[in-house]
């Protein structure tokens, strides 16, 4: 008998069969999108590996891909993405025949051809501003997904076409997903103002009693495992998927995976985290670690830090998605089992 596959995965990035919805964000950004005079056409999303940034993004694609007035296009921001966007859009079976009147030069797509005509476009952002007419006339909309945004070249020049295209009043609309360290460098970038003003929505974690209730029918445990298995997951999306897939694989006995659950996330993404930090902030995550009060004034006592030194790094841990300052007066880590983690590094 064919054995049933696992319904959590351990891949990044990749869509899983088990996930637990952002509605009230995904509505919020389709709404904004949709609405006649749009206040935004950007939306970035923030968050530490695993926090559920892709799969967020590529729910609202889906979404949109199901609306026939919706055209998708999925840009890599390690090439030339103003190359990639015309060569996509001019072979999108579904909006090709939009382009055949317009005179471009197909040796912008890598097809050699003579040029007859002096007035044939010839520049990549001339012949994508006249895709995107052709698309508004037709009513139709463009939505761009970059997946880990960094501050590149090809990046940095599809930025600040974009930024023309939108005050050229195109049909086009961008979501991009990046570490906040990235999207901070991008974002100062002193041509590019509108990704500075650009919506930004940090990943906050899953919904505890969702996680709960998703493990206790999916996985068949009780009532009582599947809230100590949320527990242990902090809300954090991949550690809702690696817990989810290793007690599936073991039969539905959480206890006898735990080990196996944090080697997982020290090994994927905690280390890479850790290596990501400056020696302050490696300073404080240890100071956060041994404090279990998580009172701020214990653990500057321990740092010997003044709130001028200490401020800065807490916010920065923060924006980086890795604690949580919600309650004031406090701090404590957003992931799961990084004290343990932290202590031991």
């Amino acid at each position: 008998m064919r054995k049933k596959a696992n319904p959590y995965t351990l891949t990044f990035g990749k869509e899983p069969t088990q996930q637990i919805s952002r509605l009230l964000q995904t509505d919020a950004i389709i709404e904004a999108f949709e609405e006649d005079l749009p206040s935004n056409q950007v939306f970035i999303f923030t968050g530490v590996r695993g926090s559920g940034k892709t799969v967020l993004m590529s729910s609202i694609k889906n979404r949109l891909e199901e609306e026939e007035d919706w055209i998708t296009v999925e840009l890599n921001s390690s090439t030339d993405m103003l190359q990639s966007l015309g060569a996509k859009l001019y072979s999108n079976n579904a909006v090709s025949e939009f382009f055949k009147s317009l005179d471009i030069s197909l040796s912008l797509f890598g097809i050699d051809v003579k040029v007859k005509k002096t007035a044939k476009i010839v520049d990549m952002e001339t012949a994508i501003t006249a895709m995107l007419k052709s698309l508004k006339k037709h009513k139709k909309k463009l939505l761009i997904t970059v997946d880990e945004a960094v501050n590149n070249e090809y990046m940095r020049a599809f930025a600040g076409a974009f930024q023309i295209f939108v005050r050229q009043d195109a049909p086009i609309y961008l979501l991009m997903t990046g570490l906040y360290e990235n999207i901070s460098e991008l974002q100062d970038e002193k041509n590019l103002t509108f990704l500075y003003r650009a919506p930004k929505s940090p990943m906050k974690p899953l919904n505890m009693s969702a996680i709960a209730s998703n493990y206790q029918k999916v996985l068949e445990v009780s009532k009582e495992d599947a809230h100590e298995m949320a527990k242990l997951t902090c809300g954090y999306s991949y550690a809702f998927q690696v817990l989810g897939y290793l007690t599936y694989a073991n039969g539905g006995d959480y206890k006898n995976v735990i080990d196996d659950y944090r080697q997982y996330l020290s090994e994927y993404v905690y280390e890479k985290i850790w290596s990501e930090l400056s020696s302050k902030d490696r300073e404080l995550a240890l100071a956060v670690a041994e404090v279990e009060s998580g009172k701020v004034q214990d653990i500057r006592e321990v740092l010997g830090w003044e709130t001028n030194e200490f401020n800065p790094y807490r916010n920065r841990l923060i924006k980086k998605g890795i604690v949580s300052g919600e309650l004031r007066g406090y701090v404590k880590f957003t992931l799961p089992l990084f004290a343990e983690f932290v202590r031991e590094a």
